[in-house]
């Protein structure tokens, strides 16, 4: 998989990916991350790339030609181009899975007040939003997004498994709560059920275990 970041900030969008699992994916050919600055393609020796928003307001917009160039030169003929924003759709685990299967995510960055619609409407395939608050800037939203892509790919967990009893495998169950040795720490015990060796009993148990963790966490997913 072949990933484009578009942002003001390039530093930030990749530096969550240079560790760990995803490193190690990434090192290993599973998902090529590439970071531009938006700014390379500004119209004006300033490298100006926003403005102030039509009909007042506070705040700025990223302006229409630079993202229409950059985004231009950047997709290919089997591209996903995604924004972004706090108004787009919220990112759900399926949503997620679907889009490991691309063979070319290109990420536009919100920043400020967002950009300006008209790029929205004609180069923009979806809206995504990792959440109801808003952020600084949306480099920290991509790099979201590209870990949640990427540790999906084959080959980038461990464990296949991994990726499949987890959090939201269900999109209306939680995970299980998980424990490891030592059985007693601090008086703390590790429940019975997990030492015992029979899978059926440890299954019923991590089974009636998340469904009580959503209806306490996420109420909502368990309506």
């Amino acid at each position: 998989m072949k990933i484009d970041i578009l942002t003001l900030f390039p530093e930030i969008a990749l530096a969550p990916l240079g560790d760990s699992i995803i490193l190690r994916a990434r090192n290993a050919g599973l998902a090529e991350v590439r970071a531009h600055n938006l700014r390379d393609w500004a119209e004006d020796k300033h490298r100006r790339v926003d403005d102030s928003p039509c009909g007042g307001g506070p705040g700025m917009v990223l302006q229409p030609g630079p993202l229409h160039t950059a985004i231009t030169a950047l997709k290919k003929a089997n591209t996903r181009v995604i924004l972004m924003t706090p108004q787009g759709a919220p990112l759900k685990q399926a949503r997620v899975r679907q889009l490991s299967a691309e063979s070319h995510l290109l990420i536009v960055c919100g920043h400020y007040e967002g950009i300006d619609h008209r790029i929205v409407e004609t180069l923009i395939d979806e809206e995504i939003s990792i959440g109801d608050y808003v952020l600084t800037n949306g480099a920290l939203a991509a790099a979201v997004l590209c870990d949640a892509v990427i540790r999906l790919l084959p080959g980038a967990l461990g464990d296949e498994r991994s990726a499949v009893e987890e959090s939201f495998s269900d999109p209306n169950l939680l995970e299980a709560p998980c424990y490891t040795r030592p059985v007693d720490f601090m008086g703390m015990k590790v429940p019975d059920v997990l030492l015992g060796g029979n899978h059926a009993k440890i299954g019923a148990w991590r089974r009636e275990k998340a469904a009580e963790r959503t209806r306490e966490n996420r109420p909502d997913l368990s309506r």
